[in-house]
């Protein structure tokens, strides 16, 4: 980038269930203390203990392993955006987007603030098999009912979510990280790459 304007930086961190998306959400953000996080789990969560029509229809959705549909996950995140996040500030991002709707118009969100360019993507991967153990060590008692739900969640990331890693792929803007290491390599692997 030619001038001495400050390079911002937009983190979106993305990848498979179990894949420690947002582990190293939170360890980025002890590096990069003044960014903006946004985590779409989150919001939906909040969103649930509002009590609301909308609200009760989410936990319904996420209860049943489902996604709930593209524009209300693009309008939460859109108003996260637009609500809180400076003008010289960076985000970092986990969960989003999850489908090829949410991708196009992130991607159009993200032009419009003129931060397209100072966005990377990074895909964290993990087999299905990987998740599926670290499940099984992390809830040991649900595991069966949990690794189920693992299997079906991983079923909905490769129909769903694949088409939208591809679209920024396409353009040059995602990077992929192997997710199977420690969390501290992993990490080591994305500052390597944010530098």
């Amino acid at each position: 980038m030619k001038g001495s304007k400050k390079k911002i930086l937009n983190i979106i961190l993305m990848g498979p269930p179990a894949s420690g998306k947002g582990t190293q959400a939170k360890l980025l953000l002890k590096k990069y203390k003044n960014y903006f996080y946004i985590s779409t789990g989150q919001l939906f969560r909040k969103l649930v203990k509002e009590k609301t029509h909308t609200g009760e229809k989410i936990k319904e959705t996420l209860e049943s392993g489902g996604l709930i549909f593209d524009d209300l996950a693009t309008t939460l995140w859109m108003y996260e955006i637009a609500f809180n996040v400076k003008k010289n500030q960076g985000i970092i991002a986990d969960g989003f987007p999850r489908r090829i709707q949410e991708a196009k118009d992130l991607d159009e969100f993200l032009k419009f603030l003129d931060r397209k360019k100072n966005t990377t993507f990074f895909l964290i991967e993990v087999s299905e098999k990987e998740a599926c153990k670290r499940i099984s060590i992390g809830k040991r008692g649900r595991a069966d009912d949990e690794i189920k739900d693992i299997k079906k969640r991983f079923r909905l990331f490769r129909e769903r979510s694949i088409p939208a890693l591809n679209y920024f792929k396409k353009q040059g803007f995602l990077i992929k990280i192997n997710g199977e290491q420690t969390r501290e390599n992993v990490f080591k692997d994305i500052i390597r790459e944010i530098k």
